[in-house]
């Protein structure tokens, strides 16, 4: 483990293309590493990788074990993993003191004076149509957690409040709930009940302490445990109920994308896994063949995946209008592609 007053760290993406280097005091928080990621892509979230296991960002420097190396994967997520905060009327910005400001439409979590006491030490902001979650790392209590906004899309989180005083590492929203995910591997949900915010159906699943991470953008959630299984739960039309792929989400599983409607999930073994919503990718069989092996990346956009393969070539579903259909490009998806984003497939033919 780290035991000495600075560490030396190198962000480097997928593709080798390194993004920040430098020394860091051994008393710092991941946070520190996240900040300088974000500066090399404005506006784009990451998760920071070592070796397999998830850096978060509170996470502290001198708990990384240096034998693994001092580099630093960059992971970046695409729009679909950054929840659905492009649908809502508000925003909230991190202060480089981790003070937070929010502003437009106060209903929506752009007043946040019924909390601005407590929005001190703020290492991430996540938010949902109706409300935002943060959590904290001000030195007394790590890993707490702060609402506001909409009480029924999770600006309330009274209800789960003892549950949230420490020990988060990480939030997710979907349109109208949060899911934390604590230290201890334990899932804490709160907000509209039909969108995930009541898991109590599989709250057995979630209290194991073996979820190592959690999805959502629509109205449900799915959460990867530590032996690569899946839960999922919230809305069963929107990728809530995954019974009828159930038998292959029992292992394996490394990745999870949802769009508004639909949930893939990429295997270690290249093979992807899809349900929910038929029309919006839920129903991959189409392109099943394709799906198989050979698979490093999935990412979506509002009702549609695409399948970055180790060959180059991209693999794309579900609805034709945004995207789904890519036969008008498919000669220039065939080989030499090394990353997607949902930027890049909405391109393809914009959501109509």
């Amino acid at each position: 483990m780290a035991s000495s007053s600075e560490i030396y760290f190198q962000l480097a993406e997928l593709s080798g293309h390194v993004v920040a280097e430098g020394t860091w005091s051994a008393t710092l928080r991941a946070n520190c590493l996240y900040q300088c990621a974000h500066l090399a892509k404005p506006g784009h979230r990451c998760r920071l990788l070592q070796g397999s296991w998830e850096i978060t960002p509170i996470t502290p420097l001198a708990a990384l074990d240096l034998s693994l190396g001092t580099c630093i994967q960059v992971v970046w997520l695409s729009s679909s993993a950054a929840n659905t905060q492009s649908q809502s009327q508000a925003f909230a910005a991190i202060k480089a003191d981790g003070s937070v400001v929010t502003w437009v439409e106060a209903g929506s979590g752009g007043d946040s004076s019924a909390v601005a006491p407590l929005l001190t030490g703020v290492v991430q902001v996540c938010g949902n149509a109706m409300a935002f979650a943060v959590i904290k790392a001000d030195g007394s209590v790590d890993g707490s957690v702060v609402t506001w906004g909409e009480a029924g899309s999770g600006g309330d989180s009274s209800a789960v409040a003892p549950l949230l005083t420490e020990g988060v590492v990480q939030v997710c929203a979907n349109i109208q709930a949060f899911a934390a995910i604590k230290e201890d591997g334990s899932v804490v949900t709160w907000g509209e009940a039909g969108c995930g915010g009541d898991s109590s159906a599989v709250a057995p699943l979630l209290t194991d302490g073996g979820v190592v991470q959690v999805c959502g953008r629509g109205m449900a959630f799915a959460a990867i445990e530590g032996d690569g299984s899946v839960v999922t739960w919230g809305d069963a039309d929107c990728g809530g109920d995954s019974s009828a792929v159930a038998p292959l989400l029992t292992e394996g599983v490394v990745q999870v994308c949802s769009n508004s409607q639909a949930f893939a999930a990429l295997k270690a073994d290249g093979s992807v896994v899809t349900w929910g919503d038929a029309g919006c990718g839920g129903d991959s069989s189409a392109i099943a063949p394709l799906l198989t092996e050979g698979v490093v990346q999935v990412c979506s956009n509002e009702r549609a995946f695409a399948a970055l393969k180790a060959d180059g070539s991209v693999v794309t579903w579900g609805e034709a209008g945004c995207g789904g259909d890519s036969s008008e490009v498919a000669p220039l998806l065939t080989k030499g592609i090394v990353q997607v984003t949902m930027d890049a497939v909405t391109t393809i033919d914009k959501c109509r």
